[in-house]
């Protein structure tokens, strides 16, 4: 039975929700008296955090929806009103998810209402467009609706500010704080005359990614290509074209945005499956590389052919790609910083070391990486790739695609594959091998408890390593913010980092160990693999989920 409480808030929440699918719905879970489902939706306020909002579409104070975005519109605002941030515009995009567009025009209404002004993409877009446009417009600020590569029923709000990369902390928690000031809904006031975006930003946006490809550069390469039912697909092709290489050939199935993603279990290129269309495609037309966006087109995956695995196919790690594009950008020995997240190889240090090239590492997230002074290249193992931070200071999977076409190109004018260029850093720097254990969970509490269990009974083995070292990183140090996580430094240069996810209800361990090599990689890779299953094995036993 719904207790008087609960009906009491679900019934001050329809007084105010203006979205008549929302308050149908939830007059229809007051009417069964779905009890569980109402507790649930109003246990709480979704959190803002440095990941912005994320959360399923649906009524009530612990979902998005437009209740909760006018209040976070509103809440940014009255920020960036505090902070004298009111000199440009806040630029807003939105990806292709439920509710994208309804919930960019309530963040452009409440922006204008508060005095300041607002552009509005007139399309959905990519999320590193927005990156690229609070730069190039002078904007004091950026919001993208996305959920990124979460699942159909999420959707999300991303903010930037006037530098162009995500927030960290505390303008996350004052802007949450601001948000949790702001008052009834109908004294928010909106307005209706933003201004809009559209072609002009894009090709600027396209112009600087053509322009990363020299004329001379080889451009011989037959491309397999999927933007995940996102909205990668016609920048794709126009960044694509106008770099000089020919148009990929895009999974037909997969081609058009879809935000109910029907022929993915999870839109996210990481996951198991995801990617299986690309490959039947590059399988079939024989293509050189097969490249994935994610749906909102900021990572960027790639598969090469691989005569050594099932199906002839296999997709690149996400820290075999780093490697490969930290080793082609800062072979020049670029002027700067190449920088990349504490989960992911400790192989572009090393990368950057033999070029002169000065090197950090930061916490999980481009809100970390894309804010490293002076960055000529960043990435995190999850895809993420800033190849331009000029320009964008954020991961990009579009001009990321764009340098992999480049660098396939090169290695094919030259007779060599990808897995030739992994090859020759093996040699050089020894075989970094990485891997991944994840955990998804029903129970957030589940997560609490592992991490509880591993701090109170910490491994002195995990497999065939010893524990040398370990780092409690919610303590921070001198170059690290504190964080929830655990990282074991283990013998021979192998290590493990274990932490919750930012966005999704998973636990996630990040795994490398790193094996000399002479000339037999081929040994050395299935001697990697052996030793990272020990210590997969030993901690998911200490985990205990």
């Amino acid at each position: 039975m719904v207790t008087e409480d609960l009906k009491a808030a679900a019934e001050a929440w329809l007084s105010e929700d203006p979205d008549p699918d929302t308050r149908a719905e939830l007059a229809q879970l007051l009417d069964v008296g779905a009890t569980d489902e109402l507790a649930d939706r109003f246990a709480g306020t979704l959190e803002f955090g440095t990941a912005g909002l994320r959360g399923a579409v649906g009524a009530g104070p612990n979902r998005m929806n437009r209740v909760v975005v006018i209040r976070a519109a509103a809440g940014l605002a009255a920020y960036l009103k505090a902070k004298g941030l009111t000199t440009g515009p806040v630029l807003i995009g939105y990806d292709a998810r439920h509710k994208s567009d309804v919930f960019a025009q309530d963040t452009a209404a409440v922006i204008r209402g508060a005095g300041l002004d607002a552009v509005l993409l007139d399309r959905p877009t990519p999320t590193p467009v927005v990156a690229f446009g609070i730069r190039h417009l002078h904007a004091v600020a950026g919001v993208v609706v996305t959920a990124s590569h979460n699942p159909p029923q999420d959707n999300g709000y991303k903010v930037y500010l006037g530098d162009g990369s995500q927030i960290v902390p505390p303008a996350d928690a004052e802007i949450a704080a601001a948000i949790a000031a702001v008052g009834p809904l109908a004294e928010v006031p909106r307005g209706d005359d933003w201004q809009t975006a559209g072609d002009d930003l894009l090709n600027a946006y396209l112009d600087r990614i053509a322009h990363l490809v020299p004329a001379d550069a080889p451009r011989d390469l037959k491309v397999a290509y999927t933007p995940l039912h996102g909205v990668g697909r016609t920048l794709v092709e126009a960044a694509v074209a106008r770099a000089g290489f020919a148009a990929p050939q895009v999974v037909a199935s997969q081609a058009d945005p879809d935000p109910d993603f029907p022929t993915v279990a999870f839109p996210n290129p990481e996951e198991p499956g995801a990617i299986d269309a690309a490959l039947d495609l590059a399988r079939k037309i024989g293509a050189d590389i097969a490249v994935a966006n994610d749906p909102d087109a900021d990572r960027c995956a790639v598969a090469v052919p691989d005569a050594s695995t099932n199906g002839g196919w296999r997709m690149l790690r996400g820290d075999e790609l780093g490697s490969l594009l930290g080793e082609f950008l800062l072979s020049s020995g670029p002027n700067g910083v190449a920088a990349c997240s504490i989960v992911s190889s400790s192989l572009l240090g090393k990368i950057a070391a033999s070029y002169g090239v000065r090197y950090v590492e930061t916490l999980t997230g481009f809100k970390w990486i894309g804010r490293v002074p002076e960055l000529v290249f960043g990435y995190e193992e999850a895809l993420g790739y800033c190849v331009d931070p000029a320009a964008v200071k954020d991961k990009d999977g579009v001009s990321t695609l764009v340098r992999v076409l480049q660098l396939a190109a090169q290695a094919k004018a030259a007779g060599r594959t990808l897995l030739d260029l992994l090859d020759d850093l093996a040699i050089k720097h020894g075989l970094h091998a990485t891997d991944q254990l994840s955990m998804r969970v029903d129970d957030l509490a589940l997560i609490a408890q592992a991490m509880d269990r591993l701090r109170a009974t910490p491994p002195s083995t995990l497999g065939s390593y010893t524990v040398a070292r370990i780092d409690d990183l919610s303590d921070g140090s001198e170059t690290l913010p504190p964080t929830d996580g655990l990282r074991y430094t283990l013998s021979d240069g192998a290590r493990v980092v274990v932490r919750p996810s930012g966005t999704e209800p998973k636990l996630k361990c990040y795994l490398e160990v790193v094996v000399p090599v002479s000339t037999d990689v081929a040994s050395a890779r299935r001697r990697a693999g052996e030793n990272l299953s020990g210590i997969k094995q030993a901690l998911s036993a200490a985990l205990g989920i």
